[in-house]
């Protein structure tokens, strides 16, 4: 008999997507029930045959879908010798050494990670905040978007933190490139920051206890108002309690109740210094793209990888608290105009955003108003592509149908 072909039946989008998600779904099944299933199987001749005397055929299949439930590439492999995750500690190439045994404990002790993107002007900000995760025993890694490197050696955690250059990227890029949640996997929790933060008031041990109680999946530490540029009410600091998951606000343009169930006025945190768990990070890390690296309108999808009610897992902690610089980094201000008149020429400008290419500034870094033109257009883009990619989702139940219409 021959098979139907199924090349004209899947020239049509509809029917490609249904027939692979159908496809996926049987494959799961026969795979699960090989390898769990009970003592009784049927043979090819519908004779049923007991696990422990099927013949080759049996064998074969069951082979066959251990080879379809290991990571893909590794079926030549014994399953035994297959590493599956890793992470970013650092390994001296001479065991037995003082410097070995001192790293090998720090390794031990490091179960969270600080991911920052640095630039040589904000050297020493960077410093207090590293300084704070080092004495946590947190495994600390640079972006260094302005290529200088060497030039932070002489700082005391330098030598035990890994520094990754890119000339001119931005965090989120760097992130999509080397914190794949493979790599990661052995951390509790990824700090994904920015450099112009003040911790004073702020401990990372302190922070983890409170997120691990109040099973924050995604979180930021809370602003303090009256230090802070602070963009959105949500991410500045309350007075009462640990944490707090959403806002109220009954005046003015975007208005926030109790039953309101969508971001900004719950479960949401601002991209500035975002904290994630493991399990979180690890469903972020997909959504980001690759060439849209600013990252606008991440935040708003955020509450799909909070594992969970957006509600509830998503939240700003008020009792570890941070001051944001605002200081301009990458992309600065140019030098004929003040913070002021920039800023403002920036917000202007990023309505009216035509595709330009970026003009080039000092170091090779682009003028600040030209950042916030393709900031903006990449939420536009971004959007789309989640419209997009929501209409073609014949296998997936949207969690948030009515909020998340735009």
């Amino acid at each position: 008999m021959k098979l139907p072909i199924l090349g004209p039946l899947l020239t049509d989008p509809a029917n490609r997507r249904a027939y692979y998600c159908n496809f996926h779904i049987v494959a799961s099944f026969f795979c699960i029930a090989f390898l769990i299933g009970g003592p009784f199987f049927v043979n090819m001749q519908g004779i049923p045959s007991r696990w422990g005397s099927t013949g080759s055929l049996l064998n074969a299949k069951s082979i066959q879908c251990k080879s379809q439930c290991r990571p893909p590439g590794t079926e030549p492999l014994p399953l035994g010798i297959v590493s599956r995750k890793s992470n970013l500690e650092m390994t001296p190439p001479i065991q037995g050494s003082e410097q070995s045994s001192n790293t090998k404990d720090v390794a031990k002790a490091s179960k969270n990670l600080l991911a920052i993107a640095v630039g040589i002007k904000q050297k020493k900000v960077v410093d207090r905040i590293a300084k704070k995760f080092f004495s946590c025993n947190f495994t600390i890694m640079l972006f260094h978007y302005d290529g200088v490197v060497d030039e932070w050696g002489d700082l005391q955690w330098s030598d035990s933190a890994l520094h990754v250059s890119g000339i001119n990227q931005t965090k989120w890029w760097f992130a999509k490139r080397f914190l794949h949640p493979d790599i990661v996997a052995e951390y509790n929790y990824i700090f994904l920051w920015d450099e112009d933060l003040g911790v004073e008031h702020f401990h990372p041990g302190r922070y983890i206890s409170i997120i691990k109680k109040e099973g924050l999946e995604i979180s930021q530490p809370a602003l303090d108002m009256a230090k802070s540029e602070v963009h959105h009410q949500i991410t500045a600091r309350g007075r009462k309690g640990y944490v707090h998951r959403r806002i109220y606000k009954s005046r003015g343009g975007g208005r926030c109740y109790e039953n309101s169930t969508a971001p900004p006025c719950t479960g949401w945190v601002e991209m500035m210094a975002p904290v994630f768990s493991r399990a979180a990070w690890r469903c972020v890390w997909h959504m980001i793209q690759n060439d849209l690296i600013h990252a606008w309108g991440l935040d708003k999808k955020l509450g799909y990888c909070a594992q969970g009610d957006r509600s509830k897992n998503i939240g700003v902690v008020d009792r570890e608290y941070i001051v944001h610089l605002g200081i301009p980094t990458l992309g600065g201000f140019s030098e004929n105009k003040s913070n002021a008149e920039a800023t403002d020429h920036a917000s202007q400008a990023a309505e009216s955003y035509a595709g330009m290419a970026l003009p080039q500034g000092p170091y090779g870094f682009t003028d600040r108003s030209a950042i916030r033109r393709r900031s903006y257009a990449e939420l536009i883009m971004f959007q789309k592509r989640w419209k997009r990619a929501v209409a073609a989702a014949d296998c997936w139940n949207d969690p948030y149908p009515e909020t998340e219409k735009e």
